[in-house]
């Protein structure tokens, strides 16, 4: 590429704190989700004698229905509730997710949701006392002071389907394989589907409660490990949220580091994915070249970054990278997966299998506020590289990869969803090396730093490879980590793979599983 861009550092919009009360919470919420705003956490926080809720929430640049004029905009509603009176008036009947992260915040910081439609638990399974919340004021910070924990021998609220020939099938949480655990039980008629509910969290491990008193820089070790096929994503959103709070101003040539690094993960968990959905149709051949493939993305980030999942290529501040992609390996890997998928889907026997196959329908996908390719392949537009950027879309070569939307909502619209951004990524990668390797951005010095009085807060949006990811942190005085908060698009989507399993047979529980893909890990924490 000839062309060098030379725009100047762009920052994300800054989050624009705004009070609220009991009373005023709901209609402050409902009239920022009417104005197109998006539900992305719901965090809690210790204070003196209280809790401090931040209902976070952004609206992409253009507004909910394209370009509007109206301009990205990011809210955090505050509001703090004494731990002796700890209770909120529920949101669920407005955002479905924000329904969730009440639930979640209940069990961790004890304030409950009144007239919340799902009261029981979410996070803490039954061997949890009741009246332990592992977050809530000098616990958090005492690593010494262990509950008594019992066994989990209490029944699980499940719904019970009744009827003629309806019959359970229970599976897990222990399965074959590598599969991290998970429950899932199924009421079928047959063999379809009449309903499945999913039981999480049995890899619950702290991970929120470990990054308390770390500097920012130490967090970074940790925020890779969150879910490890998500390295770059997760620490990405981790740094962006640092650099807000801290004042730092990445220099753009970084940014575009982290641009194409994100791209290059991007790739390699979508080959591998595209082989299993084909495996899982006993096109095992497909499979085994797709895999090919993801050996060969695993080996040049390794050279990129000296880790095979890219750690290490993303810090607070900055970016590193070892050396460039090589773009001949970039172009011959996108090349082989764009013919294993054409080579597949002119085969009768995989169409039989992916189409109508799992069909979450866009309707579904917004009222559940489901993210990346699953909402994308449901119709719904969603894509925070365009609505929430990170890097000046005029240091981007060609602009950010354009969103893959399809609208049938089923295993192959996923799958194809899928096999289009690894062509977008690659075409990405190619031209944002060739930038970088011609000199441009222009090099900076480092990041320019504007230190914090106090406390400070901030918050990062990432388009992952799964979808829109989000941590938010509050660093203290001291420059310690005081609070991070943690939402990988897994707690958003899992909900919806019931949805879509309605009136789908048995044997396509793992076809279509694998079309959602979600993480047990990045969900659990």
């Amino acid at each position: 590429m000839s062309a060098t861009p030379t725009a100047g550092p762009v920052l994300p919009q800054p989050v624009l704190s705004r009070p609220t009360t009991r009373e005023a919470l709901r209609a402050d919420v409902a009239a920022l989700l009417a104005d197109g705003h998006r539900m992305l956490l719901v965090v809690a926080e210790n204070a003196p004698g209280a809790v401090r809720l931040g209902y976070v929430l952004a609206r992409p640049d253009g507004g909910p229905e394209g370009p509007s004029g109206a301009g990205e905009s990011r809210v955090e509603l505050t509001l703090e509730v004494s731990t002796d009176d700890a209770w909120v008036p529920t949101i669920a009947d407005l955002s479905y997710p924000g329904g969730r992260f009440e639930r979640e915040i209940r069990d961790l910081f004890g304030v409950e949701p009144r007239d919340h439609p799902l009261p029981r638990r979410l996070v803490r399974h039954a061997h949890w006392p009741r009246a332990w919340h592992p977050l809530l004021g000098e616990r958090s910070a005492q690593t010494d002071v262990v509950p008594d924990f019992g066994e989990d021998l209490s029944a699980f609220p499940f719904l019970e389907v009744g009827g003629d020939g309806v019959y359970e099938i229970p599976v897990g949480p222990v399965h074959a394989g590598l599969i991290e655990p998970g429950h899932f039980r199924f009421s079928v008629v047959g063999e379809t589907i009449v309903r499945m509910k999913a039981r999480l969290w049995y890899v619950h491990r702290g991970v929120e409660r470990l990054f308390e008193g770390r500097t920012p820089d130490d967090g970074v070790v940790l925020a890779e490990r969150i879910s490890g096929d998500t390295a770059v994503g997760h620490t990405l959103a981790y740094a962006l949220a640092c650099e807000e709070a801290l004042g730092l101003v990445v220099p753009q040539r970084d940014r575009l580091v982290r641009a194409l690094l994100l791209e290059l993960e991007r790739m390699h968990n979508h080959a591998a994915d595209l082989g299993m959905i084909l495996n899982d149709v006993a096109f095992g051949l497909a499979n085994v070249h797709l895999q090919r493939v993801r050996e060969n993305l695993l080996r040049l980030n390794e050279s990129v970054t000296g880790h095979r999942l890219l750690r290490g290529g993303v810090r607070v501040g900055g970016a590193d990278v070892v050396a460039l992609p090589d773009v001949g390996l970039v172009r011959a890997a996108a090349a082989d997966v764009a013919e294993v998928v054409r080579l597949a889907l002119e085969h009768p026997m995989v169409l039989d299998r992916l189409v109508a196959t799992a069909v979450l329908g866009r309707e579904d996908a917004v009222r559940m506020g489901v993210l990346g390719y699953v909402a994308r392949a449901s119709g719904v537009d969603v894509d925070a590289r365009r609505d929430h950027p990170f890097v000046d879309p005029a240091a981007l070569p060609g602009g950010p990869p354009a969103p893959a939307v399809d609208s049938e909502g089923d295993v192959l619209a996923r799958f194809t969803v899928r096999a289009r951004e690894v062509e977008a990524s690659a075409r990405f990668v190619v031209a944002a090396t060739e930038v970088l390797a011609s000199g441009g951005p222009r090099a900076s010095a480092g990041p320019q730093s504007a230190a914090p009085r106090g406390i400070a807060r901030g918050l990062g949006i990432v388009e992952a490879w799964r979808g829109l990811l989000c941590h938010r942190v509050t660093v203290g005085a001291d420059g310690r980590l005081a609070r991070v908060k943690v939402v990988d698009p897994s707690f958003m989507n899992w909900p919806a793979l019931p949805v879509a399993l309605a009136d789908t047979i048995v044997p396509d529980f793992p076809l279509a599983n694998k079309s959602f893909n979600q993480s047990y890990a990045g969900n659990d924490l």
